[in-house]
């Protein structure tokens, strides 16, 4: 019996884990992207010569961070 609760706690405490490293890299790379390569992409697109495809990925962007409510005024 007390095999059964210590297998069932650490199971738990396994998955417990993972979801935490699973949560914790999805913040990570949302923060990378958003703040390192999303900037860096658009500036390529910039010196590349297509600025007509970089500005309505902007325009969306801006659309979605200000429906998402994720825009902030000073």
């Amino acid at each position: 019996m007390l095999t059964l609760l210590f297998t069932i706690g650490l199971i738990w405490m396994v998955w417990k884990v993972a979801f935490l490293g699973f949560r914790l890299t999805w913040g990570i790379i949302r923060l990378l992207f958003s703040t390192i390569l999303f900037p860096i992409i658009l500036i390529g697109f910039c010196v590349a010569g297509l600025v007509y495809t970089a500005l309505p990925i902007v325009i969306a962007v801006g659309i979605i961070a200000l429906i998402a409510g994720k825009a902030k005024t000073i």
